[in-house]
């Protein structure tokens, strides 16, 4: 078993796992990671967003120091093989579980949160770090699980890149100059099992935790949600999943101002993001609070269970309450 925190006075080896349709993290993230890529693999990625924006980074902007992803598995071996000549990684492995004993921590780069209980479990098990893609899970069945795992010490950690992004941030718990928050709104692409995580974890750092209630009046296609914060604060999410030319779009509105927003940095935020996972994995200190991810994680779940129900108000607290360690 790895002794965690993994510490400063050594190299980290990195195992990069999965990879689910329309999700090009382990091309962008081991390329963030390591620092260096093969121009010419780089040029037959299929995800043309990061060819774009990768192309775009001066070379030596790129990789964290004393970081390397050495291995890498994907569901299809063929794109395991893409991503390592991509990004120069050294060992492609045909199960996820042949890195047990290779590495030092493993990332699960997979966007489908029904699947991360499963892919995570043997590495939970062995006592590997594990940070695990946006959303951590969208059940309450897998909640209870990831709430009993990080109860008995396994580090694990999940987060959404929306939350490192460069022009949200200024206004992370900072929006005194609109004086009382009263509403929040914004639009993300995509499905709300997948994407609405964007949203919520956007939001989440401006807002602080405390959300109450949540409830989705849309449909698959187009989830309109509506959530309640203690402090007084309406949000409403527009989920669309067609929506790729709005997204990003963040409206904060106080009763003394308010502004207008929208992230277009990715390659920050996912840098930013990973830095934040990798000096987790060094220090032992999570850059959110496990109680923080827990209530996202009870707003994803909120979601589709009001939405199954018709648009049903759903109070977290009931989630919460079903979700516990001793649940």
């Amino acid at each position: 078993m790895v002794t965690f925190p993994l510490g400063d006075d050594r190299p980290l080896r990195l195992a990069m796992l999965g990879m689910t349709e329309g999700n090009g993290h382990p091309y962008s993230w081991s390329i963030i990671l390591n620092g260096h890529y093969d121009p010419d693999a780089l040029a037959d990625c299929p995800y043309a967003v990061i060819r774009s924006y990768i192309a775009r980074q001066p070379v030596e902007t790129l990789g964290i120091p004393g970081v390397e992803v050495t291995h890498v598995c994907c569901d299809d071996p063929a794109d395991a093989e893409q991503v390592a000549r991509v990004a120069r990684i050294a060992n492609v492995v045909s199960r996820p579980e042949d890195v047990i004993g290779q590495v030092d921590a493993v990332i699960v780069a997979t966007d489908i949160g029904g699947e991360h209980v499963a892919r995570a479990r043997p590495f939970v098990e062995a006592g590997l770090p594990v940070f695990i893609d946006k959303p951590l899970c969208d059940s309450r069945d897998d909640l209870r699980r990831f709430s009993r795992w990080i109860d008995a010490g396994r580090p694990i950690l999940s987060s959404s890149a929306m939350r490192y992004a460069k022009e949200f941030a200024p206004y992370h718990r900072a929006t005194h100059e609109f004086g009382r928050l009263r509403h929040v709104s914004m639009t993300m692409a995509k499905s709300w099992e997948t994407y609405g995580i964007h949203a919520l974890e956007a939001i989440m750092p401006i807002t602080g935790p405390g959300f109450e209630t949540i409830r989705n009046t849309g449909d698959g296609a187009r989830n309109i949600l509506h959530l309640r914060h203690r402090d007084g604060i309406d949000v409403t999410l527009a989920v669309i999943r067609d929506l790729s030319g709005g997204a990003g779009l963040l409206t904060l509105a106080g009763t003394e101002g308010g502004v207008q927003l929208r992230s277009h940095d990715t390659y920050h935020a996912f840098a930013a993001q990973l830095r934040a996972a990798m000096a987790w994995m060094r220090s032992g200190v999570a850059p959110v609070p496990w109680a923080e991810t827990r209530e996202l994680m009870q707003l994803v779940i909120g979601g589709i269970e009001s939405r199954a129900r018709g648009g049903a108000e759903i109070a977290l607290a009931d989630i919460a309450a079903d979700t516990g360690a001793d649940g």
